[in-house]
């Protein structure tokens, strides 16, 4: 992430471990976290993106705030960043934001369709989905919200070809030609967090269990199943645990995802002629 936005403007991070070194080699600044209020009080500070866990999500905005007080009282409320999260859940954030940041502070929640494996050699042609929450201190009115479509702008009065118009012609900037749309948070975590992402990293997992690896013969689907265990396993099972946690639609899928499995083995069976209570029996002396 660093290494892109640096393209566009000063960058300053922080994070518990040490990146001196790293930062110093890509023109960057490091800020401690144990020094979070140097951090925020920094004078060449426009955005903030919190680029945490969705675990410790809740904890680093309650940190975050005190500091961004601050920050307001000291500089006064035009000095207020515009606070950025990149979470795979969106209500969860969105709720956070909201509760603990003070109304004066601007909200963007967002969610890049992309991570390190499926972006690793650029953010190019990738998909971002974003919610303009809290802009000018204006609430987005959720009834209202607007969607913006994902596909490069061919307007013939730009020349720019990083530029994506919306439903009523606005343009806007994208960087690294990623696809831009915006949508109302319950219908990115309803339709992205939990039908795909979430669905995807349980299959990883529950596919995870079987023990499979590449064979010399192997056809074309199974090595697709073996890239989707590569992809899900390279994240943390935190990831996995607050795609859980953190969106109410998990267990819906779950849940779908059982009565699918059970209908799917109960014709196999009843392909054989075996009986309901054949069904039953089989099944509990199998699982």
């Amino acid at each position: 992430m660093g290494n892109n936005f640096i393209n566009y403007g000063n960058l300053i991070g922080t994070s518990r471990s040490d990146y001196t070194t790293i930062a110093s080699e890509m023109g960057a600044k490091y800020v401690p976290l144990s020094d979070l209020e140097s951090f925020v009080m920094e004078d060449d500070l426009d955005v903030i993106v919190v680029a945490v866990s969705i675990v410790s999500f809740e904890d680093t905005v309650k940190d975050l705030v005190p500091h961004l007080r601050k920050r307001m009282e000291v500089k006064g409320t035009g000095s207020c960043p515009l606070i950025v999260d990149v979470l795979s859940v969106k209500e969860h954030a969105r709720n956070v934001l909201l509760e603990h940041l003070p109304k004066e502070w601007d909200i963007l929640c967002t969610h890049p369709m992309f991570g390190p494996d499926s972006a690793k050699h650029g953010w190019q042609g990738q998909t971002f989905v974003y919610e303009r929450t809290r802009i000018d201190k204006v609430l987005l009115n959720l009834s209202k919200d607007r969607s913006f479509h994902h596909r490069l702008s061919q307007s013939g009065d730009s020349d720019n070809e990083n530029k994506f118009l919306d439903e009523q012609g606005t343009s806007l900037n994208v960087h690294e030609n990623s696809e831009a749309c915006m949508e109302g948070v319950d219908r990115v975590d309803r339709f992205l967090s939990a039908n795909i992402q979430f669905i995807t990293h349980l299959m990883g997992c529950i596919l995870g269990q079987q023990g499979l690896t590449p064979i010399p013969i192997d056809t074309k689907g199974f090595q697709n199943v073996l890239k989707l265990l590569e992809t899900t396993n390279a994240d943390s099972f935190d990831l996995f645990y607050g795609l859980y946690k953190s969106n109410r639609n998990s267990l819906e899928i779950i849940y779908k995802l059982k009565v699918a499995f059970d209908d799917v083995v109960r014709k196999l069976l009843e392909k054989e002629g075996n009986s309901n209570a054949d069904l039953q029996k089989t099944l509990s002396s199998k699982i």
